[in-house]
């Protein structure tokens, strides 16, 4: 250790000691950081929540937290987004933009229109506003008072 109280790390290069790399690229890295980085998900532990409730499939079947991906995996994502089927371009463990989060995974196309197909349907649907809960507002009372017919 040295006098800050941190430990240094050995001599060896980083890749030489990580067994996650082959040759200098990353081989595989675990299904919820995956996730995360690529944006899928906010945190970590939502992504593996996801990965324990059957949410992600990898090549067809359910996919656990730390089972290892790979480029060329193919993935599908139900998340409050919408389906995603995916395939895995490159790997990654750190978060960063979105716009790069985009370039780590290829989405295909009969995924990309059926989520657009959706997203027209809802915002066809009309809207209607939440039930509230509690009191009602001032705002509220003058219009249930012009409802009853009291001025």
């Amino acid at each position: 250790m040295s006098r800050s109280g941190s430990a240094e790390w050995p001599s060896a290069s980083p890749l030489e000691v990580l067994p996650w790399y082959e040759n200098g690229i990353m081989s595989g890295v675990r299904m919820d950081k995956w996730l995360w980085a690529a944006r899928f998900f906010k945190t970590r532990s939502l992504a593996a929540r996801a990965c324990e409730l059957g949410r992600i499939e990898s090549n067809g079947h359910g996919a656990k937290a730390a089972r290892e991906v790979r480029a060329g995996d193919r993935l599908q994502v139900k998340n409050d987004s919408g389906d995603f089927q995916v395939e895995i371009l490159v790997l990654s463990e750190m978060r960063g933009p979105a716009a790069i989060a985009q370039t780590l995974y290829r989405e295909t196309e009969e995924s990309r229109e059926l989520r657009l197909k959706l997203a027209e349907e809802r915002k066809a649907m009309p809207h209607f506003e939440a039930v509230r809960q509690g009191k009602p507002s001032k705002r509220d009372r003058r219009e249930i008072g012009r409802l009853r017919g009291r001025v």
